[in-house]
């Protein structure tokens, strides 16, 4: 049997976003659909979906209900839609332990991105995609102030992230440029809404897809690839 085809998978996303998740669970789906056929590396890149969010947030349903103009009858149908798809992607939307006590929220997510970007430089994309979904977990389940720095070290410290450097990371001036640099270059690839997934660096698949979706794209990159290899 042939080796795997290894592809490089670059996801802008942001942790505020249901769907990114929700991507992410479905492209896992896909990935096992592939096993033996394709191995892919993910690297998270940064996208705000509302970088002008106060540092003290937002309610979660106010702010979606200003956005989008959605009823809160809209938004209960919407998020009961969500949770289904979720549950189906093997992923979680909904609050467990301490966060059952907690409101939804929407928090500025600038320091989010800048300590994703530190353990990608540092520890790699495995533990940066630990890291991702560490922050996933503390939104959505445990409805945790991503705002607050002391719950960001906590949460990157759980992952192995040294917490010194991760505290020296949230004031490096260098390190946020970067993240805007980043976001700047998916607004230039015209990517206006996460997730959106760049295979090798020039196949964009946008949207939480089905797995099947994600199944048939990754074949057909891999197909060009080695077309394009063929012909050199």
């Amino acid at each position: 049997m042939s080796a795997a085809e290894k592809l490089t998978i670059d996801i802008y996303s942001d942790v505020m976003c249901p769907w990114c998740l929700i991507g992410y669970g479905q492209l896992q789906k896909a990935l096992e659909m592939l096993d033996g056929e394709i191995e892919a590396e993910l690297r998270w890149r940064p996208f705000e979906l509302n970088p002008d969010m106060p540092q003290e947030g937002e309610g979660q349903e106010a702010h979606l209900q200003r956005k989008y103009g959605r009823s809160a009858e809209e938004g209960a149908a919407v998020r009961g839609r969500m949770k289904e798809i979720a549950d189906s992607a093997g992923v979680s939307l909904s609050p467990e332990g301490e966060g059952e006590g907690r409101p939804a929220m929407m928090w500025n997510t600038r320091d989010c991105h800048k300590l994703l970007g530190l353990a990608l430089e540092a520890m790699g994309p495995q533990v940066q995609t630990q890291l991702k979904l560490a922050l996933f977990k503390a939104h959505f389940n445990h409805r945790k102030d991503l705002s607050d720095r002391e719950v960001l070290l906590d949460i990157a410290a759980s992952v192995g992230l040294h917490r010194e450097a991760a505290k020296a990371a949230l004031d490096d001036a260098e390190l946020e440029a970067r993240v805007v640099a980043e976001e700047r270059q998916a607004w230039d690839l015209n990517i206006s809404g996460v997730p959106a997934m760049i295979v090798e660096g020039k196949f964009m698949i946008p949207g939480a897809q089905a797995p099947e979706v994600y199944v048939n794209a990754l074949r057909r990159v891999v197909e060009k690839s080695r077309a394009k290899a063929a012909e050199a």
